[in-house]
């Protein structure tokens, strides 16, 4: 190195770097190049996508998915997330709730029904892609593998429901099993027996599958005790109402909010109201309906849901055996048997209102004819006649009684037929969906 001139050896030093630098240099602007164009690529392509595929607003695509069959919107929601964002919002999960159709939901037992199927055969298996509705609790529960009781699939039942459209029926699946009895519905939650625990109860959405246990409540036999399941109007909560009743005839009521998770005692209906709990209570107009008796009742048992008051409202006429009280169109209807071949139909619009007779049903012998539902959508008034176990639909507008086409000739008993609605709903209140869902 020459000490007397330094400049030199720095410049020496820099000749020497100048060959390796240019290489490097080279090879870093080709990679931004090729970055440059990759992202020039994917720019044009998202171009060419978008106008293929116009933007379309959110309120545009929730009004299309919420006029889509119920099988198509649950497999929608895996579409994207935007879409399962929208199909989860409660604004979408309570337009399509007011767009469903009134259905029955029953329990058909799998005993019986490998009985019709398969009337030689010893064992047969569940059908496939059924959920037990225990296991699921149990699940739920975290309780171990190892701890899981043996339940025996002959004594479960399947959870189905019959849809009548145009004059005909269809039973569908649930693909669900249960061990317990269904006693209530309400905006398409149902409250079933927990068979795993005495006394408990399980509410359950059987579209969604999704379910809660409630905490034990008095425990009291099925005979002696009514179930109610009911919204409140006011707070956005569900309640279930318990009716139970003691050796000595006195009436006891105690209720539970969904979200609180806890039994509480109210005053219950006055000594002597009741004769029997064998009729399901109705929910409508802000309030439970409970027919007291089975035959010859001049009054029904109402409960005010935000209240928790019960009053009696007297009927227009006493009723009969095959008389009851539906709800239709947000109303409560009284449906009472008049001559042999008469059917008048009351409504009432509020508690501490008149009843109001709306129609008269004329035609051949309509005795033993049952009115199990209204038909939300549609408005059609459904009968099932005990003598023969057929369905007929009474057309309001056209003032006709059809005969509703079975699909199947196996029909579950009309005590065991209850009015829901297939729905996306959940038991949360709005401001915690995303937490409960």
């Amino acid at each position: 190195m020459n000490i007397a001139n330094p400049s030199m050896s720095i410049c020496h030093k820099e000749t020497k770097k100048g060959p390796m630098a240019k290489p490097m240099g080279n090879k870093i602007a080709r990679l931004l190049r090729l970055v440059e164009e990759r992202a020039s690529s994917m720019e044009e392509k998202k171009k060419q996508k978008e106008a293929l595929v116009p933007y379309l607003p959110k309120d545009c695509i929730s009004n299309i998915l919420v006029r889509l069959p119920l099988d198509s919107v649950q497999r929608s929601r895996f579409v994207c997330k935007p879409w399962h964002t929208i199909i989860n919002s409660p604004v979408f999960v309570d337009a399509h709730l007011h767009r469903s159709e009134t259905v029955l939901i029953f329990l058909s037992s799998i005993k019986r029904e490998r009985l019709y199927a398969f009337p030689s055969a010893s064992i047969v298996p569940e059908k496939p892609n059924t959920i037990s509705v225990e296991a699921k609790f149990l699940q739920t529960e975290c309780v171990p593998v190892f701890g899981l009781p043996i339940m025996d699939p002959t004594l479960k039942s399947y959870i189905q429901y019959l849809e009548i459209n145009g004059g005909r029926s269809k039973i569908v699946e649930y693909n669900a099993s249960c061990l317990g009895n269904i006693r209530a519905t309400c905006n398409g939650l149902i409250l079933l027996d927990n068979k795993l625990k005495k006394g408990g109860l399980i509410v359950m959405n059987p579209v969604t599958r999704k379910l809660i246990a409630l905490p034990l409540g008095t425990l009291y036999p099925p005979h002696k005790e009514s179930y109610g399941f009911a919204l409140s109007n006011v707070t956005g909560e569900y309640k279930v109402a318990h009716l139970f009743r003691d050796e000595l005839g006195f009436l006891s009521c105690e209720i539970l909010i969904l979200g609180t998770r806890l039994w509480r005692e109210v005053n219950g209906p006055s000594f002597g109201l009741f004769g029997w709990f064998g009729y399901m209570p109705v929910s409508a107009i802000g309030a439970l309906h409970w027919v007291p008796h089975i035959d010859h009742s001049d009054y029904i048992v109402s409960m005010d849901v935000d209240k928790e008051k019960f009053h009696t409202v007297p009927l227009p006429k006493s009723s009969r055996t095959h008389d009851r009280i539906v709800e239709t169109g947000g109303f409560i209807s009284f449906v009472a048997h008049g001559e042999a071949n008469q059917i008048d139909i009351w409504i009432l619009k509020g508690l501490g209102e008149s009843w109001t007779k709306q129609h008269s049903i004329t035609m051949g012998c309509v005795l033993d004819m049952v009115p199990l539902l209204s038909l939300r959508i549609k408005g059609d008034m459904i009968f099932k006649r005990d003598e023969d176990r057929s369905f007929y639909a009474y057309d309001f507008q056209l003032q006709v009684m059809r005969k509703i086409e079975m699909e199947k000739d196996f029909v579950p008993l009309s005590t065991s037929l209850l009015p829901h609605v297939n729905s996306l709903v959940s038991w949360c209140r709005e401001s915690r969906q995303d937490v409960c869902d």
